[in-house]
């Protein structure tokens, strides 16, 4: 089963003309969207070797979409380092896939510094050539992939905000046998 890309466009439209609104948030919850896409694209990873879907498999995975000098990730990372941290043990792991908005943003030594100053420890893809970016369709920073044991992705969460909902939905999924 592969992600169904035009379901994603479509629903990032719909979030984009909400955003522009301000009323973004958790509205794209759906049973599945379809396999998780590839991140095989990355040129390099930080805090782990490469992974990608059959090594995850069995996991419940958090992919965070994000940038270090966007402002929207910089609220929204203490909550996925958070969530890293209590969930771990419990069968989440987390994925940063860091894709540059701005030039400067391509330095893997600024952001291996930003890295450890933000207290990151879990895994980050280095997206600098927008591969994995483009695998999976997306077309926001912050965005939250969550995905279930199975490999499915279940729920996407774009921009900041609705930590408690977003939390829940790591709950769920760790609730769910696999």
């Amino acid at each position: 089963m592969t992600i169904d890309h035009r379901a994603l466009l479509k629903v990032g439209g719909v979030v984009l003309a909400l955003v522009g609104l301000g009323l973004a948030g958790h509205l794209m919850a759906r049973d599945s969207y379809g396999a998780m896409p590839s991140l095989s694209g990355a040129s390099e990873w930080l805090n782990s070797p490469p992974l990608d879907a059959p090594a995850l498999k069995g996991k419940v995975v958090l992919v965070d979409f994000w940038t270090w000098d966007c402002i929207n990730c910089q609220r929204s990372l203490p909550h996925v380092n958070d969530w890293a941290r209590r969930y771990a043990d419990q069968g989440l792991v987390v994925v940063g896939v860091h894709t540059p908005e701005y030039a400067y943003e391509h330095d893997v030594a600024q952001l291996k510094s930003k890295v450890t100053r933000l207290g990151i420890g879990y895994p980050v893809a280095v997206d600098n050539d927008y591969r994995v970016w483009n695998a999976w369709g997306n077309q926001f920073w912050p965005a939250h992939y969550f995905i279930d044991r199975q490999g499915q992705v279940r729920h996407v969460h774009v921009g900041e905000g609705d930590y408690d909902g977003q939390e829940k939905v790591i709950q769920a999924l760790l609730d769910e046998k696999g």
